[in-house]
Protein backbone atom coordinates (compact mmCIF):
# COMPACT_ATOMS: atom_id res chain seq x y z
CA UNK A 1 0.00 0.00 0.00
CA UNK A 2 1.37 3.42 -0.97
CA UNK A 3 3.13 5.26 1.83
CA UNK A 4 1.49 8.58 0.94
CA UNK A 5 -1.88 7.14 1.94
CA UNK A 6 -0.67 7.42 5.53
CA UNK A 7 0.73 10.96 5.45
CA UNK A 8 -1.54 12.64 7.98
CA UNK A 9 -2.46 16.30 7.88
CA UNK A 10 -1.23 18.49 10.76
CA UNK A 11 -3.27 17.64 13.84
CA UNK A 12 -4.44 14.27 12.51
CA UNK A 13 -3.76 11.09 14.46
CA UNK A 14 -0.94 8.91 13.14
CA UNK A 15 -1.81 5.22 12.86
CA UNK A 16 0.51 2.41 13.90
CA UNK A 17 1.27 -0.49 11.59
CA UNK A 18 -1.28 -2.89 13.12
CA UNK A 19 -4.05 -0.30 12.80
CA UNK A 20 -3.23 0.32 9.13
CA UNK A 21 -3.82 -3.37 8.42
CA UNK A 22 -7.44 -2.98 9.54
CA UNK A 23 -8.42 -0.76 6.62
CA UNK A 24 -11.46 -2.38 4.97
CA UNK A 25 -11.60 -0.88 1.42
CA UNK A 26 -8.69 -1.08 -1.05
CA UNK A 27 -7.44 2.50 -1.31
CA UNK A 28 -4.30 4.04 -2.76
CA UNK A 29 -4.26 7.72 -1.78
CA UNK A 30 -5.07 9.85 1.26
CA UNK A 31 -7.72 11.72 -0.77
CA UNK A 32 -9.49 8.42 -1.50
CA UNK A 33 -9.44 7.56 2.19
CA UNK A 34 -10.80 11.00 3.07
CA UNK A 35 -13.62 10.68 0.54
CA UNK A 36 -14.55 7.21 1.79
CA UNK A 37 -14.58 8.38 5.39
CA UNK A 38 -16.56 11.50 4.45
CA UNK A 39 -19.34 9.41 2.91
CA UNK A 40 -19.44 7.09 5.93
CA UNK A 41 -19.53 9.99 8.41
CA UNK A 42 -22.22 11.82 6.41
CA UNK A 43 -24.45 8.77 6.71
CA UNK A 44 -23.69 8.60 10.43
CA UNK A 45 -24.61 12.27 10.83
CA UNK A 46 -27.96 11.66 9.14
CA UNK A 47 -28.56 8.75 11.51
CA UNK A 48 -27.55 10.74 14.60
CA UNK A 49 -29.80 13.67 13.70
CA UNK A 50 -32.84 11.50 12.97
CA UNK A 51 -35.85 12.02 15.24
CA UNK A 52 -35.70 8.46 16.56
CA UNK A 53 -32.07 8.83 17.69
CA UNK A 54 -32.61 12.34 19.06
CA UNK A 55 -35.29 10.94 21.40
CA UNK A 56 -32.86 8.51 23.00
CA UNK A 57 -32.01 9.01 26.66
CA UNK A 58 -28.43 7.71 26.33
CA UNK A 59 -26.98 10.39 24.02
CA UNK A 60 -24.53 11.56 26.68
CA UNK A 61 -22.99 8.17 27.47
CA UNK A 62 -19.91 6.26 26.40
CA UNK A 63 -22.25 3.56 25.01
CA UNK A 64 -23.68 6.03 22.52
CA UNK A 65 -20.20 7.43 21.80
CA UNK A 66 -18.98 4.01 20.74
CA UNK A 67 -22.09 3.34 18.70
CA UNK A 68 -21.69 6.67 16.90
CA UNK A 69 -18.01 6.07 16.12
CA UNK A 70 -18.93 2.65 14.74
CA UNK A 71 -21.59 4.25 12.52
CA UNK A 72 -19.04 6.83 11.33
CA UNK A 73 -16.25 4.43 10.37
CA UNK A 74 -17.58 0.85 10.16
CA UNK A 75 -17.21 0.75 6.37
CA UNK A 76 -13.60 1.95 6.61
CA UNK A 77 -11.93 0.50 9.73
CA UNK A 78 -12.33 -2.85 11.47
CA UNK A 79 -11.67 -1.15 14.81
CA UNK A 80 -14.53 1.37 14.41
CA UNK A 81 -16.30 1.87 17.73
CA UNK A 82 -13.45 0.37 19.76
CA UNK A 83 -11.25 2.48 22.01
CA UNK A 84 -7.61 2.50 20.97
CA UNK A 85 -5.17 0.16 22.71
CA UNK A 86 -1.92 1.80 21.64
CA UNK A 87 -0.11 4.86 23.02
CA UNK A 88 -0.03 8.18 21.16
CA UNK A 89 1.95 11.38 21.52
CA UNK A 90 -1.40 13.01 22.31
CA UNK A 91 -4.28 11.85 24.47
CA UNK A 92 -4.60 9.67 27.52
CA UNK A 93 -2.97 6.32 28.14
CA UNK A 94 -5.12 3.48 26.76
CA UNK A 95 -5.92 2.00 30.19
CA UNK A 96 -7.47 5.33 31.28
CA UNK A 97 -9.64 5.94 28.22
CA UNK A 98 -12.84 4.17 29.30
CA UNK A 99 -12.88 5.96 32.65
CA UNK A 100 -12.02 9.30 31.05
CA UNK A 101 -14.81 9.12 28.49
CA UNK A 102 -17.37 8.16 31.13
CA UNK A 103 -16.32 11.05 33.35
CA UNK A 104 -16.51 13.46 30.39
CA UNK A 105 -20.10 12.44 29.73
CA UNK A 106 -20.98 12.47 33.44
CA UNK A 107 -19.71 16.05 33.60
CA UNK A 108 -21.66 17.05 30.48
CA UNK A 109 -24.90 15.64 31.89
CA UNK A 110 -24.28 17.55 35.12
CA UNK A 111 -23.60 20.82 33.24
CA UNK A 112 -26.78 20.49 31.18
CA UNK A 113 -29.00 19.36 34.06
CA UNK A 114 -27.84 22.08 36.44
CA UNK A 115 -27.31 24.87 33.86
CA UNK A 116 -23.66 25.14 34.83
CA UNK A 117 -22.94 26.45 31.33
CA UNK A 118 -25.09 27.26 28.33
CA UNK A 119 -25.93 24.30 26.10
CA UNK A 120 -23.44 25.55 23.51
CA UNK A 121 -20.62 25.88 26.04
CA UNK A 122 -21.46 22.47 27.51
CA UNK A 123 -21.26 20.94 24.03
CA UNK A 124 -17.97 22.67 23.26
CA UNK A 125 -16.44 21.65 26.57
CA UNK A 126 -17.54 18.04 26.08
CA UNK A 127 -16.03 18.10 22.59
CA UNK A 128 -12.78 19.48 24.01
CA UNK A 129 -12.51 16.80 26.69
CA UNK A 130 -13.12 14.03 24.18
CA UNK A 131 -10.45 15.43 21.86
CA UNK A 132 -8.03 15.70 24.80
CA UNK A 133 -8.63 12.06 25.77
CA UNK A 134 -8.27 10.98 22.11
CA UNK A 135 -10.07 7.66 22.63
CA UNK A 136 -10.00 6.46 19.01
CA UNK A 137 -7.23 5.40 16.67
CA UNK A 138 -8.69 7.82 14.11
CA UNK A 139 -11.56 10.29 13.78
CA UNK A 140 -11.32 11.91 17.22
CA UNK A 141 -12.07 15.47 16.12
CA UNK A 142 -14.88 14.51 13.76
CA UNK A 143 -16.48 12.29 16.38
CA UNK A 144 -16.19 14.88 19.17
CA UNK A 145 -17.67 17.61 16.96
CA UNK A 146 -20.58 15.38 15.96
CA UNK A 147 -21.22 14.48 19.61
CA UNK A 148 -21.37 18.21 20.39
CA UNK A 149 -23.81 18.80 17.52
CA UNK A 150 -25.96 15.89 18.71
CA UNK A 151 -26.18 17.55 22.12
CA UNK A 152 -27.12 20.88 20.55
CA UNK A 153 -29.86 19.45 18.34
CA UNK A 154 -31.24 17.26 21.13
CA UNK A 155 -31.82 20.48 23.09
CA UNK A 156 -33.66 22.15 20.22
CA UNK A 157 -30.72 24.23 19.01
CA UNK A 158 -28.81 24.51 15.74
CA UNK A 159 -25.53 22.69 15.18
CA UNK A 160 -22.40 24.67 16.04
CA UNK A 161 -20.75 26.60 13.15
CA UNK A 162 -17.22 25.36 13.97
CA UNK A 163 -15.54 28.42 12.52
CA UNK A 164 -17.08 27.89 9.09
CA UNK A 165 -17.96 24.62 7.38
CA UNK A 166 -17.16 21.17 8.71
CA UNK A 167 -15.21 20.37 5.54
CA UNK A 168 -12.84 23.26 6.31
CA UNK A 169 -11.70 21.38 9.41
CA UNK A 170 -10.77 18.25 7.46
CA UNK A 171 -8.12 19.79 5.22
CA UNK A 172 -5.07 21.94 5.81
CA UNK A 173 -5.91 25.62 5.72
CA UNK A 174 -6.66 28.70 7.76
CA UNK A 175 -9.82 27.38 9.43
CA UNK A 176 -8.17 24.14 10.53
CA UNK A 177 -5.11 26.04 11.78
CA UNK A 178 -7.30 28.35 13.88
CA UNK A 179 -9.15 25.35 15.29
CA UNK A 180 -5.96 23.54 16.30
CA UNK A 181 -4.54 26.75 17.77
CA UNK A 182 -7.71 27.23 19.84
CA UNK A 183 -7.50 23.64 21.11
CA UNK A 184 -3.89 24.21 22.16
CA UNK A 185 -4.81 27.40 23.99
CA UNK A 186 -7.52 25.46 25.83
CA UNK A 187 -4.86 22.92 26.80
CA UNK A 188 -3.05 25.81 28.47
CA UNK A 189 -6.16 26.94 30.35
CA UNK A 190 -7.35 29.67 27.97
CA UNK A 191 -10.76 28.35 26.92
CA UNK A 192 -12.32 31.51 25.48
CA UNK A 193 -10.66 31.26 22.03
CA UNK A 194 -12.11 27.77 21.56
CA UNK A 195 -15.57 28.96 22.64
CA UNK A 196 -15.32 31.86 20.19
CA UNK A 197 -14.18 29.64 17.31
CA UNK A 198 -16.71 26.84 17.80
CA UNK A 199 -19.69 29.15 18.39
CA UNK A 200 -18.80 31.55 15.58
CA UNK A 201 -18.28 34.60 17.75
Amino acid sequence: MADHLWQAEPGQTELDESEKLDLIPSLITRSQLNEYELLNTANARDWAMSSSVQKRVDLLTDFFARELHRKMFSSVWKWAGKYRTTDRNVGWEPHRITEGVRVAFDNARHWVTHNTYSVAESAIRLHYHLVAIHPWSNGNGRHARLIADVLMVSRGMKELPWGGTRSDLLRAGTTRSHYIEALRKADGGAFEPLLDFCSGR
